[in-house]
């Protein structure tokens, strides 16, 4: 059985959205290195729409190692609007998405960004593996409900499987859910 993991990028005040306000100073190659680390351990990434949306718009025009190896990984969208993706090894998963996500996890060591619905879904039903948080020491200050890694209802016990300081002050905090 394949795993998922899910590596969200959070401000200190839980923001995991308007990433433009808080997390590009924080980039840098170490950050790089651990990212790519993450991306070719995996051979597919399951993302909600939003996040394909923003990667479908950026990733297919650059170059380099990690773009090489976004663009050719599976790539699967949890929507039930996407009919035609455009970005190449795209499939959509329109169905009910805890069964879409149980039928991937057999043999696929798959990769999330982001912490949206499609990551709150899979925490209560028990199918996120592990959960990576690259906590940035920066409060954004910004966003509502909808942009902050907390949710309504959603209580998980989580166990501590590594701690990672980057020179940057980006602390990754790797769990595993209970």
């Amino acid at each position: 059985m394949g795993k998922i993991v899910n590596s969200t990028f959070v401000s200190l005040d839980g923001v995991i959205n308007h990433m433009d306000k808080w997390h590009f100073d924080f980039i840098d190659a170490e950050s790089d290195a651990f990212a790519l680390h993450q991306l070719q351990a995996s051979d597919a990434m399951l993302m909600g729409r939003r996040t394909y949306d923003i990667y479908a718009g950026a990733w297919p025009g650059r170059d380099g190692e990690y773009a090489d190896r976004i663009n050719a990984i599976s790539k699967y969208v949890a929507s039930t609007t996407l009919t035609a993706p455009a970005w190449a090894n795209t499939t959509v998963l329109g169905g009910d998405l805890v069964e879409e996500a149980t039928k991937l996890k057999n043999g696929h060591a798959i990769l999330m960004h982001g912490y949206g619905q499609v990551a709150k879904t899979l925490v209560r039903h028990g199918l996120l593996d592990e959960l990576y948080l690259w906590v940035h020491p920066k409060l954004a200050g910004i966003g509502g409900p909808d942009d902050l890694l907390l949710a309504e209802s959603l209580n998980t016990r989580l166990a501590l499987l590594d701690v990672k300081t980057l020179a940057s002050g980006v602390v990754i905090l790797a769990y595993r859910p209970n």
